[in-house]
């Protein structure tokens, strides 16, 4: 057994579009969304035990540490496929909020198999590691890439974009949680209103237009989610209401982003959140591409 400590950044996402388009006959939403990563993440450490078992620690002691996280689950499948008789500890330093819409617990499932394939020499390609990850979860393949792409199916194909014009992130977590199956299940396809959004913000992407991705920005979850939760509808008016350029719900929320490239707007977003949500973070978007 190699003394060897590996550390590996999983970074958050954001969903800059997010259209549900139709529901497929295995029950799950066929997607289009356009995705990116930004400066807010959780880093592993990995490294090998002697004893032929995976083992898991976490700075935040709410996260179970057994069969239903998602390292566990991306350390087990990997062992498996690819038959490591060999043990290993993770430790996640979490700085992700949970239950976000952030893909907190995907990033790092994805960290989980890119630090097992440099650990274990596996020689997986990007493709065959986000092959892995969409055995896990429907962002973990996107999460294996990083940087920004268009992910359509369940999210596991994906198409890489160049990174977006760089700007300031203002995010906001109210504290609930939300289940993205039960947003799903909620989700009326006869009642959406709003086309979708992604070719659009590709192409406003592919053109650095920020503007253009401020007025592309889209999410068909936000029909279930603003009604089911009015404190993620407040949020939304309030990073509207102090200037920011765009807004809107990543994921299955509860997160809302505000998007600026003016700096001198960012603490008047920022301060008119923090009476109303104790989560609040100040970012940068991140959505260089890893490979």
């Amino acid at each position: 057994m190699t003394d060897v400590r590996l550390m590996v950044k999983a970074p958050a996402k954001i969903n800059l579009t997010l259209d549900v388009l139709y529901k497929r006959p295995d029950g799950y939403h066929e997607i289009e969304m356009v995705m990116t990563t930004i400066d807010l993440a959780d880093r592993l450490t990995i490294e090998p035990r002697r004893e032929n078992k995976i083992t898991l620690d976490c700075s935040a002691c709410y996260l179970p540490l057994d069969e239903r996280n998602h390292v566990y689950q991306a350390a087990k499948l990997v062992k498996e496929r690819f038959h490591v008789d060999e043990g290993v500890h993770i430790y996640i330093d979490k700085q992700i909020p949970i239950a976000a819409g952030l893909a907190g617990g995907s990033s790092d499932a994805a960290a989980a198999i890119r630090g097992l394939n440099k650990l274990w020499d596996l020689n997986m390609s990007v493709e065959e590691m986000a092959e892995l990850g969409s055995h896990i979860g429907s962002d973990v393949s996107f999460c294996v890439y990083g940087g920004t792409a268009v992910a359509r199916g369940r999210g596991e194909r994906i198409e890489r974009l160049p990174s977006p014009p760089s700007c300031w992130v203002i995010l906001a977590k109210p504290p609930i949680g939300v289940s993205t199956a039960e947003v799903y299940g909620a989700l009326r396809m006869d009642r959406l209103t709003e086309r979708g959004k992604s070719q659009q913000m590709i192409e406003a992407i592919w053109h650095r237009d920020f503007p253009g991705i401020c007025r592309s920005l889209g999410n068909h979850l936000e029909s279930v989610t603003l009604v089911k939760y009015p404190d993620v509808c407040v949020i939304k008016d309030r990073m509207s209401r102090f200037g920011a350029d765009g807004v809107l719900m990543s994921g299955s929320g509860p997160t809302v982003f505000a998007l600026t490239d003016k700096e001198s707007r960012v603490n008047r977003i920022y301060n008119g959140l923090r009476g109303f949500c104790k989560e609040v973070y100040v970012v940068r978007l991140a959505g260089e591409n890893q490979w």
